[in-house]
């Protein structure tokens, strides 16, 4: 195994196990790329905070919304009207969101689920099948592996064309 993919592994490893320690699981994608982001644990996890179980009513799975918020951290707009920068993360959106869904089926939490967890017969019902301890946790996996995929591929991306602008000029 080399460097980068112990280095993947431990990213993965840390997501499932801050979920496994009940974080949701918008929080434990964003708190496994914390560093890498150039936030704090603890800011991931508060960032985080309010997206699980696709925002407590079903809609997109919080794994796929807390990658969407380390590649905003990461290569977000930043300045004001800024079109190029724009561009960036409406592709990088896109692509997470459509890759999630090619990976599971849908990004979308009940739909993932099989019941609809904003109301409490719908998340007792998650429960009692154990979705939230068997199937989240692949939901978290996936999406780390889906987003540390697109990084590469951006940085590649980007690496190429900045070499591009240094030999044109």
């Amino acid at each position: 195994m080399t460097v980068e993919e112990k280095s993947r592994q431990n990213i993965k490893e840390r997501a499932i196990k801050y979920f496994a320690a009940g974080m949701h699981c918008s929080q434990s994608v964003p708190a496994a790329f914390s560093e890498e982001c150039g936030i704090s644990e603890e800011q991931a996890f508060r960032l985080g905070s309010c997206f699980g179980s696709g925002m407590r009513k079903g809609e997109v799975c919080g794994a796929c919304t807390g990658a969407l918020m380390v590649l905003g951290l990461l290569y977000g707009e930043t300045h004001i009207g800024n079109k190029e920068e724009r561009e960036i993360s409406n592709r990088l959106n896109d692509l997470m969101m459509r890759r999630f869904k090619e990976a599971n089926g849908s990004y979308i939490c009940n739909d993932l689920l099989g019941y609809d967890v904003s109301t409490a017969e719908g998340r007792q019902k998650a429960r009692e099948e154990g979705l939230f301890t068997e199937l989240c946790p692949k939901m978290v996996a996936s999406a780390v592996d889906i987003l540390e995929e697109i990084i590469e591929e951006h940085n590649t991306e980007r690496d190429f064309t900045e070499q591009g602008r240094d030999e044109v000029f």
